[in-house]
């Protein structure tokens, strides 16, 4: 069997083995619980977990008391909204007014329809044909009860990057917190959340090469205080915002996949830019009607979305078995609806069901990708063959 090639890093990413020989001693002889300050081994695995601590703020421009450890990114994005949506008391949700748009990741939008179905407004901003949405577009959207404003760092499927830090200051000027699901930026772009006024951000461990069932909600520092209500109970750890013991192994991970970013993350972005042109430039030359979906500049280093004319996008897949590549969001994959992030651009249904999304990474090579543009060319090719 042909040795398949992984280009699905927006769903998930390997390990770094710099991380993972950083948890190695966490898998094994230093067993403790972070909580347990009575012996050596909860003091080791403590140390350790503030050492993660730093680590994650120092790449974001946070202070580590504003670091709280999740499972990931969705628990993140739940505390973040329902948690501050719902502080106090729930029942002025009727009065409360959220903005965010409609190509969010669904570990935005399901939170905020539970918040609608208690009485909640959720305005949901129409995105440009190339993704985005403008500082002016939120500056319209916002009302006199407007609690919250949540847009996305980068999204999932197109790669494209919001103007998140004219929208953060948009919102200050408005006293309205904002937050910002950045799953997919962290480790890839450089965000400096004191410099950018982000009040809330989420992050996940395995969108950057640290291990899967770890991630962050970082809180900024601010007054009044940001009061978040928690959504499990059971625990006072990580300020009662996300109860259990803590992933100890997968916490120190995230900690050095931070700093593993926070070193390399220029030269790897300027590595990985060029090899995605490399990429578009092959196929454009090789076939005609491909697509590009979404900003043809201001988006991941690594993420291209193409829409292949008169191909059916499940039909491609198949016949690409030797690729690891998606139609979009590994969240839907299993729905044969056409992706709700290209019809929001404008993407036509019959496009839309020919996409196919190519993930690069930190282990990708030149030859990978001209091995993908070869399959991808002979495939497209013989599946509009045999519509002739």
């Amino acid at each position: 069997m042909t040795r398949c090639i992984y280009l699905d890093h927006n769903a998930t990413t390997p390990i770094d083995p710099r991380a993972l020989d950083a948890m190695l001693p966490y898998l094994r002889e230093a067993c403790g619980n972070a909580s347990s300050k009575t012996h050596a081994f909860g003091w080791q695995a403590n140390e350790a977990v503030e050492k993660a601590r730093a680590q994650v703020a120092r790449l974001l421009g946070a202070s580590s008391r504003e670091v709280v450890f999740t499972s990931g990114a969705t628990e993140s994005n739940n505390v973040a909204l329902i948690g501050y949506m719902t502080a106090g008391d729930p029942s002025l949700l009727k009065n409360k007014h959220v903005i965010t748009q409609q190509t969010e990741h669904p570990a935005v939008l399901d939170p905020l329809r539970v918040l609608e179905r208690q009485g909640c407004e959720v305005t949901y901003l129409q995105p440009d044909e190339h993704g985005q949405v403008s500082v002016n577009q939120v500056r319209d959207a916002l009302r006199a009860n407007t609690a919250l404003v949540s847009i996305m760092a980068a999204n999932n499927e197109i790669g494209v990057l919001q103007p998140i830090e004219a929208i953060a200051a948009v919102c200050g000027e408005a006293g309205v917190l904002f937050h910002t699901d950045a799953a997919q930026a962290v480790g890839k772009i450089p965000i400096d959340m004191k410099g950018t006024g982000i009040d809330l951000l989420s992050l996940s461990g395995h969108k950057f090469y640290a291990p899967k069932g770890v991630g962050a909600l970082v809180v900024r520092s601010r007054t009044p205080r940001t009061r978040l209500s928690p959504i499990l109970f059971g625990g006072g750890q990580e300020k009662g915002l996300s109860p259990g013991t803590l992933n100890v192994p997968g916490v120190v991970g995230l900690g050095a996949a931070c700093e593993i970013a926070q070193e390399e993350l220029p030269e790897e972005s300027a590595r990985l830019i060029a090899l995605r042109e490399r990429l578009y430039g092959a196929l454009g030359s090789g076939l005609d009607g491909v697509h590009q979906n979404g900003h043809p500049t201001d988006r991941l280093p690594g993420t291209s979305s193409f829409s292949f004319e008169g191909v059916d996008g499940a039909a491609l897949l198949i016949s690409l078995n030797a690729l690891a590549v998606s139609s979009g969001s590994a969240c839907s994959s299993g729905t044969s609806d056409p992706s709700h992030v290209l019809k929001a651009i404008g993407v036509s249904e019959q496009l839309a069901r020919s996409t196919v999304r190519f993930g690069l990474g930190r282990f990708t090579t030149e030859e990978e990708v001209e091995e993908a543009a070869r399959q991808v060319i002979g495939a497209v090719k013989q599946l509009r063959g045999r519509r002739l």
